[in-house]
Order: C-alpha cells, then sequence, then structure tokens
C-alpha cells in the first residue's frame, strides 16, 4: 500500500496510508494525542514505580520515546516492550521530527538507538529504561500476567476490526497484571463491548484534540 509522510497539526509528522486513509497517529496533533492517551491517562498513573508496559503497534516508536522522556519526571523505572508486525522504514524513519518537536534533540540518540537496535532482544536506553522489540503479530501474544500498563494503539477499527476483537482483547487481559490498565484513543460502542467481555471495567474519557472521547480499561 502507497504511504507518505505528513505533517500533523502540532507539527509532527506521521506517515498517511492512501488506500485507507489511515494515519499512524492523530492527524490533529500526533505528539498531542500520546501525551494525552497513553501518558497522561496511562503512565502518570504509575508514578515512583516500576512499571511494565506493552505497546500494541511500536509503528514510529513516538509512544515510546515519549515514555523515556517523560518517565524521567515520573520518577519511574519502564520495561518497554513494543510488538510490531510490519516495522517503518529506514527511509519513514528518518522523516519524523519528533526529537525537534519535542525539543529533546539532546536524547535524539535514544529515538535513533530505538530503531537500530535488534528485534527480539532487550536492550538498556539508561539505567532506568529498558525496551524490547517484537516482531510479531497482535494475534500471536501470549504473556501471561507481565504487565501493568498497555498502549493500545493499533489502526483504527474501521480498517482492521479483527485487531480489536474479542480473541485480541482476551490475550491483553492475559497479559495484565492485576489492578492494571489498557488506553486507547478509540471510543466504539463495539470495542466497549469486546472489552468487557473478557473481563475489563472500561471508562470514557475526554479524547485527544480532535477526538471527543477514549477509553481506558482496568483488569
Amino acid at each position: 500500500m502507497e504511504r507518505e509522510i505528513i505533517h500533523t497539526s502540532d507539527g509532527s509528522t506521521t506517515i498517511h496510508i492512501k488506500e485507507w486513509d489511515e494515519c499512524y497517529h492523530s492527524k490533529h496533533g500526533a505528539i498531542q494525542e500520546a501525551k494525552h492517551v497513553f501518558i497522561k491517562n496511562g503512565l502518570a498513573l504509575f508514578p515512583n514505580q516500576k512499571v511494565s508496559i506493552l505497546e500494541i503497534g511500536f509503528g514510529t516508536g513516538l509512544n515510546a520515546f515519549i515514555t523515556f522522556l517523560e518517565s524521567k519526571g515520573l520518577n519511574q523505572t519502564i520495561d518497554y516492550v513494543g510488538v510490531e508486525a510490519f516495522p517503518i522504514s529506514e527511509e519513514e524513519l528518518q522523516s519524523m521530527n519528533y526529537p525537534e518537536e519535542l525539543n529533546a534533540l539532546d536524547s535524539k540518540n535514544i529515538f535513533d538507538k530505538m530503531h537500530s537496535e535488534n528485534w527480539g532482544e532487550k536492550f538498556e536506553l539508561s539505567e532506568n529504561f529498558s525496551l524490547t522489540k517484537r516482531k510479531q503479530f497482535f494475534e500471536e501474544i501470549d504473556d501471561i500476567e507481565k504487565f501493568d500498563l498497555i498502549y493500545f494503539d493499533a489502526f483504527g477499527y474501521r480498517v482492521q476490526p479483527e485487531l480489536w476483537s474479542v480473541a485480541v482483547f482476551e490475550r491483553m487481559f492475559k497479559s495484565l497484571k492485576e489492578n492494571s490498565v489498557l488506553v486507547t484513543y478509540a471510543a466504539r460502542g463495539v470495542i466497549k463491548r469486546n472489552m468487557i467481555e473478557v473481563g475489563f471495567t472500561v471508562e470514557k474519557l475526554a479524547g485527544p484534540p480532535g477526538k471527543r472521547e477514549m477509553f481506558r480499561a482496568k483488569k
């Protein structure tokens, strides 16, 4: 499928898939969306802790990079696992402007290393942040009670409804520890019903810019 680099409303870049008219991040602001959905309503719930995170859709690495930056102020030690079946290309990576837009050029080497390190191997980005990238389909995830927090950032239900199925959310539920959280930008009724069916308690929250609502699901 044909892909292009676009600038979102907050100046940050993302990848647009033309055939689907679907973006990796919100066209209303990639950075704004990541900070609102995954940091404010997810990561910030776990200050001063060790936090194990599973990201569904590693993609451009934006969520992982923002988590690296924000976890310092939250005094966290992060064990981050990013799952991605179809990694972005080197050319696409070079078009992502997140270190510049986040005023984090001093950490650009970290962003680059997130992408350059080998898949399937755990590596340390700092003494308080480790990353493992897994090249894997979401339907293959079989972790058991391993994670405190899931960033569910799959492509939208409109284009890939199978990624939002009861079967996938069963795997998400099993992979989480007790008293843990899944956050996602999505807010469709069918997604909420599928989450509830596998045991989640789901709450609707205010969404990021350009989107009225989002979900947070608790185990």
